[in-house]
């Protein structure tokens, strides 16, 4: 597995949990963020940064971000994120 590849799929994996919560739950504590160290599919030892951020005005749709990066080298880290739209009553 490619470096690139790699570090892709961890970030893809911990978006996935990082999305588990819905807008109701996630909405009380954006915005936030985290970094923690883990380890990728292939062992690679890395960081991860996690965020989630108003993607407009505060109260709105929350962008949800997961880079994945070595600690030497944040530049050639992976970024990926996805928004959780804000349900509105019908």
């Amino acid at each position: 597995m490619s470096f690139e590849t790699d570090l892709e799929e961890a970030a893809r994996e911990e978006l996935e949990r990082a999305c588990t919560l819905g807008w109701n739950e996630l909405s009380r504590h954006t915005p936030w963020g985290d970094s923690f160290e883990g380890f990728t599919p292939a062992g690679r030892e890395v960081s991860f940064d996690r965020s989630y951020l108003w993607e407009g005005e505060p109260g709105g749709d929350i962008r949800v971000e997961v880079t994945v990066y070595e600690p030497r080298a944040y530049e050639e880290g992976v970024t990926l994120n996805r928004t959780i739209v804000r349900q509105t009553p019908a």
